[in-house]
């Protein structure tokens, strides 16, 4: 008697079981195949160095939220690492096993690839960014879409959804991405490359006399004023734009300084143009190299004095000191790459 009451129980439990296997069955069939996560943020960055950044699996590490989760993980980058044909795969304890493989490039626009998981269950997806220019930086979107098969739908909906399993992820990747781009952007490298001869020659230049804490403002008004000029009129540059420094008067925050562009030959310039043509004679200097952002000057001159007065070396009076801008911020959008170059006059 008891055997058989244990043997109903059992039934019952089985047909209980069944039914909720069933009912979860349909549920989970029910459940939306296609979905489409994304999370934007605007980073104040260039769309070039963002761009480069995602693009390039290299760099990967230092924003990916999962390889900050398990950084013993085994990674593996193909030989090309960015752009069309680039790949990436990864297999670890908590990441479980996959590979992500760049599908196409746009340019500076956007960036597609296509991911595989194969641990802890298979799935396909595809990973799209896209980066847009605004107004103090570049709007990125991160976004996986596609289709899940009954298997990773029963997945997801024991561990809450698509939404709730990627979505922080891809928050936490955008704040990491704009922490390393703002890190990077600030790198910078100040060298002092010795004595050199500059070649002097020919150039178009204005000048002007005001605070040291307007000199900033001042440049930036006179020198697209100079190179204008040299376009109006069809004059060929012979090399990078640069400013000569006349007197630098700290004590009575005074300075004397002129934006000047070289040119190949002597130019008669316009009356009243407010441009004018000067000519330098080569000479002998100290050299010192900045790679980075310009507001970094400062550093590199005191180190190019420090280094005048370590050495023994004079600056040769009524010669005026120049800074040269090798690279132009508007094709050099990154403030790490650009390089200003300084030449101090001294003595023979």
């Amino acid at each position: 008697m008891t055997k058989f009451k244990n043997m109903k129980v059992l039934k019952y439990v089985f047909l209980l079981l069944l039914l909720i296997i069933i009912a979860g069955s349909i549920y989970i069939a029910t459940l939306e195949k296609t979905y489409d996560i994304s999370r934007t943020k605007v980073i104040k960055a260039p769309v070039q160095v963002l761009f480069s950044q995602v693009d390039d699996y290299n760099k990967r590490a230092g924003w990916s939220p999962w390889i900050e989760k398990e950084p013993e993980a085994t990674y593996t980058y193909s030989k090309k690492t960015e752009g069309k044909g680039s790949s990436f795969s990864w297999k670890g304890e908590v990441l479980g096993e996959g590979n992500l493989e760049t599908v196409e490039t746009y340019l500076l626009d956007s960036i597609h690839r296509r991911i595989k998981f194969i641990k802890p269950f298979e799935s396909e997806s595809d990973i799209y960014w896209k980066f847009k220019p605004v107004d103090g930086g570049t709007e990125v979107t991160w976004g996986m879409k596609g289709e899940l098969g009954f298997m990773s739908r029963a997945y997801m909906a024991f561990n809450g959804g698509m939404e709730k399993q990627v979505a922080p992820d891809y928050e936490r990747g955008l704040f990491k991405l704009d922490s390393v781009a703002q890190v990077n952007m600030k790198k910078y490298s100040v060298q002092v490359d010795g004595i050199t001869i500059h070649g002097g020659g020919y150039y178009l230049y204005n000048t002007v006399s005001c605070k040291i804490d307007e000199l900033p403002a001042k440049m930036q008004e006179m020198m697209p004023l100079v190179r204008a000029y040299a376009q109006k009129n069809n004059i060929q540059l012979a090399g990078a734009p640069f400013t000569i420094y006349h007197t630098f008067d700290e004590e009575n925050n005074a300075v004397i300084f002129s934006c000047a562009v070289p040119v190949a030959e002597r130019i008669i310039t316009e009356s009243g143009s407010g441009i004018l043509t000067g000519m330098l004679k080569p000479f002998k200097a100290i050299k010192t190299t900045l790679k980075g952002n310009y507001i970094n000057s400062k550093e590199a001159w005191e180190t190019t004095y420090n280094y005048l007065g370590e050495n023994n070396l004079e600056q040769a009076e009524g010669s005026a000191a120049i800074e040269v801008y090798v690279t132009d911020p508007m094709q050099t959008p990154n403030p790490a790459d650009w390089i200003t170059e300084i030449f101090v006059p001294v003595n023979e």
